[in-house]
Parts: C-alpha cells; sequence; structure tokens
C-alpha cells in the first residue's frame, strides 16, 4: 500500500475510532471522513460498508482484549471465567449501540462484523471449558456470548461505572457459575 494511502487508511480508523466513542457506532460517515480529512470516495475505497469500518476498529479492541485474556488465563479457572465474562460485557459496553449491531450480525454470514462475535465467542468458549474442568461446557458459549451482549447494552444505557457494572455482570452470570461449578 502506498504511503498516502496508509496514512489515509489510518486517518480515517483514528477518526472513526473518536466519533464512535463520541456519537456511537451510528456516526455520520460524512461526518467520518470529514474528521479524517479524506473524501467520501476515500472512505468508501477503504471501507465499503459502515460495517466493514466499524469491524476494522473493533478489531483493535478485540486484539487488546484477546492479548489482556492471556494473562486471565493464569488464575484460578472459576475467578478467569468471571473476570472474562466482565472485562468482554466492560469491552463491548465502550460504543454505543454497538450491542445492537453484534446481535444483528449474528446470523449473517457475510457481514464483516461477524467473524469478530466468533473470536470472542470462541475465547468465552475456552474460558467455559476450562472452568468446566476440561468437559464440554454445560453452557454454550454462544448462549453465553449473548447474554453479555444484550448486559452490554444496559450497562451502557444505565451510565453504570465500573464498580456497579461488575456488580450487575456478576449477578446477572451468577446462574452461568452455578452451572459449571454444580457436579455433572
Amino acid at each position: 500500500m502506498r504511503a498516502d494511502a496508509q496514512r489515509n487508511r489510518e486517518a480515517i480508523l483514528d477518526a472513526a475510532r473518536a466519533c464512535f466513542e463520541d456519537e456511537g457506532i451510528n456516526a455520520s460517515t460524512d461526518g467520518i471522513a470529514v474528521r479524517a480529512g479524506v473524501g467520501n470516495a476515500t472512505l468508501y475505497r477503504n471501507f465499503p460498508t459502515r460495517d466493514d469500518l466499524l469491524a476494522a476498529v473493533v478489531e483493535e479492541s478485540v486484539e487488546t482484549l484477546l492479548a489482556a485474556s492471556r494473562s486471565m488465563a493464569e488464575r484460578d479457572p472459576a475467578a478467569a471465567l468471571r473476570e472474562w465474562m466482565f472485562q468482554l460485557t466492560w469491552r463491548l459496553r465502550t460504543w454505543q449501540d454497538l450491542p445492537t449491531c453484534i446481535a444483528r450480525t449474528k446470523d449473517d454470514d457475510g457481514n464483516p462484523v461477524q467473524p469478530v462475535s466468533e473470536r470472542l465467542t470462541a475465547r468465552t468458549e475456552d474460558f467455559l471449558r476450562r472452568a468446566s474442568g476440561g468437559r464440554e461446557p454445560v453452557v454454550p458459549a454462544a448462549e453465553v456470548f449473548e447474554l453479555l451482549t444484550a448486559l452490554s447494552w444496559g450497562i451502557d444505557r444505565f451510565g453504570d461505572d465500573e464498580e456497579r457494572a461488575r456488580a450487575r455482570v456478576d449477578l446477572a452470570t451468577a446462574g452461568v457459575s452455578a452451572r459449571i461449578a454444580a457436579p455433572g
């Protein structure tokens, strides 16, 4: 990629990240282009759809979360699962309407956001399996991911700070933890 094209791409990603943080994921693509200092054609040449742009921006956040999850895996399996469920929920609430987008793309195989959800679901499965003593988890990872996605929407809408969000996640996921801890 040419240096100027790479600079434009990075400027678009930086502008999109800032707009998504300020206005939610439904921020105007025109506003993103203006903030990036590029024309709409340049934005759409790099990211043909809003979901392409969103997936690229979310990917960086997901990489950070997945990297942090490696140190979580060193904990007691039940504690690691609880921390993963909190961190995932907290991260998903970052941008207004991201949980809605994830839910909308759940069964849309061609949507660029879906692979992000699949990676997060797979990591959730890793934590569930480990907390289940290596057995097949009694609670499907896809259902836990959907629960955490819905919960992240509530945390965003209620304006929870980190402490309140952690308490809400603990309460909402108590059944997951109890089912895993129950003898099989």
